[in-house]
């Protein structure tokens, strides 16, 4: 596993169990490597593909090409990029709406947009995220985590960006445990966490001024009615097998068994070493750029420094598996409101 040295920018200079609706990433081979190796310079992929202009992203994770292949976006070669780079940035993809979808649909099962957020009229698997009516989301998450089986992938394409502005961060929460000392991983292995949707999750909290409040109270009551879930702070990935942590400041509300000093200082520690400039990226968008990334391995961050510029992208994403930790416990969902007490 590589690891960066400094936050970088994407600028130029499988198969899973049966029954699992997740992306479909190559297995690993026997001698440990994964298809998406050549990216290192490496060999061992069953889905290479000629990509001029390929390139690593930071020393730990995310891998960026100028142009789609000649070929067109072959659905093996992504996941194979996915299973060893976590992040996947496309520049100049020129996908329309019906031909993100229709991608999805080649990696895995797509969801509806979101849990409480209407999806697109045309494409209901696509979340519109326009910052001049509140999609800016300016807060370290990883998608849908307050669900018993979030999101295993996520596919952004750009619409419409700023002069300057509006960046995306990522990241690396493989890179993160990995680079834990021995004892706190050991600690992090055995705990489980409490994760819930904020009541106005992608428009912040106080609301943005930007977001409609018909709309802020309808989002918001639909909110509360869904159930918290309690996942592992550290999940296994059911393809490479390998450890991250699995919080982020987003949605996930305490951990378990702990008073809150130690919930909240454990965390802040966490969040803290995972955002370090060692495991980050950062995205400057062009328009028709598409990012996929490893929703299991990540989180993100949307930049709120573009003023009153418009900044318009959509999101599918896949359908994923019931999160399991070290030691095989699951996530699951739990209807005691005092364990979700905060």
């Amino acid at each position: 596993m590589h690891h960066a040295s400094q936050t970088a920018t994407a600028e130029p200079g499988g198969s899973l169990a049966a029954g699992s609706p997740a992306v479909r990433f190559p297995p690993a081979d026997p001698d440990g490597t994964r298809p998406g190796d050549e990216a290192h310079g490496r060999s061992g992929s069953d889905h290479q593909v000629d990509t001029p202009g390929l390139r690593c992203i930071t020393g730990g994770f995310g891998v960026s090409v100028d142009s789609p292949p000649p070929g067109g976006i072959d659905p093996g070669w992504l996941a194979a990029l996915l299973a060893e780079h976590l992040v996947v940035v496309v520049r100049n993809a020129g996908l329309d709406r019906a031909a993100q979808v229709h991608l999805a649909r080649q990696l895995g099962e797509p969801t509806p947009a979101h849990p409480v957020v209407p999806g697109s009229a045309d494409h209901p698997e696509i979340l519109e995220l326009d910052a001049a009516s509140g999609g800016r989301n300016a807060c370290w998450h990883t998608d849908v985590t307050f669900v018993a089986e979030p999101p295993s992938v996520s596919l952004l394409v750009a619409e419409e960006v700023p002069p300057h502005g509006g960046d995306t961060l990522w990241a690396d929460l493989r890179g993160a445990y990995a680079t834990l000392s021995a004892p706190l991983r050991t600690a992090l292995d055995g705990l489980e966490a409490v994760h819930r949707v904020t009541p106005l999750a992608y428009w912040g909290e106080p609301v943005d001024a930007s977001l409609d409040p018909v709309v802020a109270a309808s989002l918001h009551a639909q909110a509360t009615q869904l159930p918290f879930v309690i996942h592992p702070v550290v999940r296994v990935h059911p393809v490479t097998g390998e450890r991250s942590v699995f919080v982020n400041p987003g949605f996930t509300s305490h951990v378990l068994g702990l008073s809150r000093h130690e919930s909240d200082h454990l965390l802040n520690l966490v969040y803290t070493h995972a955002t370090q400039p060692a495991h980050t990226l950062r995205h400057r968008w062009r328009a028709g750029d598409l990012v996929v990334w490893d929703n299991r391995t990540t989180m993100h961050y949307a930049t709120d420094d573009l003023g009153d510029a418009r900044r318009r992208v959509r999101r599918v994403t896949l359908r994923g598996e019931r999160p399991r930790g070290p030691a095989g416990q699951a996530s699951r969902v739990v209807n005691d409101p005092l364990m979700a007490v905060r």
